[in-house]
């Protein structure tokens, strides 16, 4: 078993022992001191229930722990709940991992590290490399969100909003080190998806994989960025782009409009255009509306302002970018792109400069800074 198939188990094994009376903190401890006792044992000597293994693996790890700090009494009843061996019981609530990593008393970065830790089954040491941060700073990270959590009860309900919110961020992350975060959110989304009946949820899945869909053509093979209009359309994954238009489509019937099925439908418009000339911007711009009627944010209205922009015009568009902070990440960027179309090519170099000094990451940088030399060029 691949070690992708092998974090699959995480949520039902840590959901298990809480429901056997460990806590969460323990049960997540538990279960990755059992993945990396499977990681050594299964080449060799594979199990026939994988998940069963792991249960009774991490059971034995948190028994263990418990045994060394509670008094006799306590390690009496903890033998007491120790189970026979045998099948595991099929109940799949993974869902409250979901909700219990996204508690609305953690930070971003600590929902989406424990996530990653406790339903993704990822390391400590995968997750620093990816985040690019030293493991003892995300191992103090993990715990603190473990601490902030510790005790709650999730008896209504939890805030599904935030989970998809999280899965999106990690989603962003993309790919760094050896663990592959867009992948890994694709993974888990799919996982929600299996397990919970809803459009947004849909709505999501179908964002991501459209998105990823585009992977390959977004750098050149010297790691320069390839803005969306000049891609190369070929090297777009189109079994991807199928699957998730055909889950947009069973979401939008379902006539329950929200922000990431809104969100879905622009990347399925942009995936649905042969070339970008073909693009169908003004039915982009509605949609547009639609996800400002659902969530009015600066920027998703700098986006708007793009497809105004390829719709309307470029004077359309930089008059609505009179209403936005110009402090507003990317929006020199997009303004730069607005006044070189409307023919201000000093004013679109000056700006693209000045993007440049704000980008988030080099390749995008880089990218700015080729296009302000470009002009410079040209005005010579």
């Amino acid at each position: 078993m691949n070690e992708t198939r092998l974090r699959e188990h995480v949520p039902a094994v840590i959901s298990i022992l809480r429901r056997r009376g460990a806590d969460f903190a323990a049960a997540e401890d538990a279960v990755q001191d059992a993945l990396l006792a499977a990681l050594t044992t299964w080449p060799h000597d594979p199990p026939r229930d994988p998940q069963a293994w792991l249960v009774t693996v991490a059971w034995r790890k948190f028994l263990d722990h418990a045994r060394s700090e509670a008094s006799r009494r306590r390690r009496e009843e903890f033998d007491a709940l120790d189970p026979d061996p045998g099948p595991v019981r099929a109940v799949d609530d993974s869902l409250q991992l979901y909700f219990l990593c996204a508690h609305p008393a953690l930070t971003s970065a600590s929902a989406v590290a424990l996530t990653l830790r406790a339903v993704g089954g990822l390391t400590t040491r995968q997750i620093a490399q990816a985040y690019l941060v030293p493991e003892a700073t995300m191992a103090q990270r993990i715990s603190r969100a473990k601490r902030t959590i510790a005790g709650t009860r999730l008896d209504a309900p939890g805030d599904l909003a935030t989970v998809l919110r999280v899965l999106y961020l990690i989603f962003n992350e993309g790919y760094s080190g050896d663990v592959d975060l867009a992948a890994e959110s694709i993974r888990l989304t799919r996982q929600l998806h299996a397990g919970v009946d809803h459009p947004e949820i849909e709505g999501l899945l179908s964002l991501l994989l459209l998105h990823h869909a585009r992977r390959s053509a977004r750098f050149t093979t010297g790691g320069a960025l390839v803005p969306l209009p000049e891609q190369d359309r070929s090297r777009w994954d189109t079994a991807l782009i199928a699957e998730g238009i055909g889950i947009l489509q069973h979401a939008l019937a379902r006539d329950r409009l929200g922000q990431f099925q809104a969100q879905a439908a622009i990347a399925a418009l942009h995936a649905d255009a042969r070339q970008a000339q073909e693009t169908d911007w003004p039915q982009i711009l509605q949609w547009y509306d639609e996800l400002l009627a659902l969530t009015d944010t600066p920027v998703i209205r700098l986006n708007r302002a793009v497809a105004l922009g390829e719709a309307d015009g470029p004077r359309a568009a930089l008059a609505a970018l009179e209403d936005l902070d110009p402090a507003l990440p990317r929006f020199a960027a997009v303004s730069a792109y607005l006044h070189e179309r409307d023919g201000d090519q000093a004013t679109a170099a000056r700006l693209y400069a000045e993007a440049s000094a704000a980008a988030a990451t080099t390749a995008e940088r880089d990218h700015l800074i080729r296009q302000a030399a470009r002009l410079n060029t040209e005005q010579r």
